[in-house]
């Protein structure tokens, strides 16, 4: 049973639905497998609260999300958009690196390829940029191996396919890599897939990520976004500032992982603060852990329902969901 997400008696529809069961089994193995995967990269996980005061898009340049404000007795806070930042603090714990799999949430209504309230595996790493974009490759191969070992024949039956399973299993060295400037130059600067904000700094559409994805055949990563593009705490990759040591790895339906490295130190870190128009009140417990333990870290964050809407060559993210949730709605269970 596909839409119908508001339906008051959806949860007794998807009971005895095979679909349904595929997709349970699936978020599952997802869950297991992350945890054994990154314990064998000696990562260790953090237990993170869902509230924060520190959202990591904040209303600023660069922020493509809304926060979801809410009170707690009389406290205003936010619903967790990401735990990045803690488990930046957790690399200060934990010499190899942490991670975890929880539930985010995002101010926007849902829609064909977003949800408001997802699963978001995320890790960080004492390490570099491209180090980082290899452990995520890693991951996801290890996922898409697991799946077409467990799950092949079953998803055959729903989608029809499993040959993007299998080309990302099999394939050899890293995955296509090219800059945003790069990928401008393919894309010939078409304003369809390239938006110019008014304060020069450039953005590609989710038009211009497909094009980019068929122009690789299924896989590619864009790197070094415009700095004013993305989140403040994206590390510099130039002297300038112009750019940001961060990079997409776009497949199935475009974005599937975001991953950055993060400025080192309080000043870098203030800066870009400034420069992004954010007010650097709201971060001062960032700020000053990094003052006090400065650090190079990289992670990056996969929407665990964009990752399975791919592994099931699906087309709405709506669907991913076996408990519903909508921003603007009341839904039962």
């Amino acid at each position: 049973m596909h839409g119908n997400w508001l339906d008051k008696d959806r949860f007794l529809h998807l009971l005895g639905n095979p679909w349904y069961k595929l997709l349970a089994e699936l978020q599952s193995f997802v869950s297991v497998e992350t945890y054994r995967y990154w314990d064998s990269q000696s990562l260790k996980t953090m237990h993170l609260p869902v509230t924060t005061n520190a959202v990591s898009s904040p209303m600023g340049l660069g922020s493509d999300s809304l926060p979801v404000k809410i009170d707690l007795f009389g406290i205003e806070t936010y619903l967790a958009d990401s735990m990045q930042f803690m488990l930046e603090y957790g690399c200060r714990f934990f010499d190899e690196g942490s991670y975890y799999v929880m539930p985010s949430f995002r101010g926007e209504n849902a829609s064909k390829r977003h949800l408001c309230q997802f699963y978001h595996s995320e890790i960080e790493v004492p390490v570099d940029l491209k180090a980082t974009m290899a452990l995520a490759e890693g991951y996801i191969k290890h996922l898409a191996k697991g799946i077409l070992d467990k799950f092949s024949a079953r998803i055959a039956e729903y989608s029809g396919d499993i040959s993007h399973l299998e080309q990302l299993v099999n394939h050899k060295g890293h995955l296509p890599r090219v800059t945003f400037d790069e990928a401008a130059e393919i894309l010939n600067h078409d304003p369809a897939y390239i938006e110019v904000n008014e304060g020069g700094w450039r953005t590609i559409t989710h038009a211009g990520e497909r094009k980019i994805i068929e122009h690789f055949k299924g896989f590619a990563w864009v790197t070094h976004y415009d700095h004013l593009s993305v989140p403040f705490y994206q590390a510099y990759a130039d002297q300038d500032r112009k750019t940001a040591a961060c990079a997409d790895l776009l497949f199935g339906l475009g974005e599937i992982i975001g991953l950055g490295e993060r400025h080192e130190t309080a000043d870098q870190t203030l800066d870009a603060l400034e420069l992004h128009q954010v007010p650097a009140e709201d971060y001062r417990w960032y700020v000053e852990m990094k003052r006090k333990t400065p650090m190079k870290t990289s992670g990056f964050g996969m929407g665990v329902e964009r990752f399975l809407m791919w592994v099931l060559s699906h087309d709405d993210i709506r669907d991913m969901q076996i408990l519903a949730r909508f921003n603007d709605a009341k839904t039962e269970p």
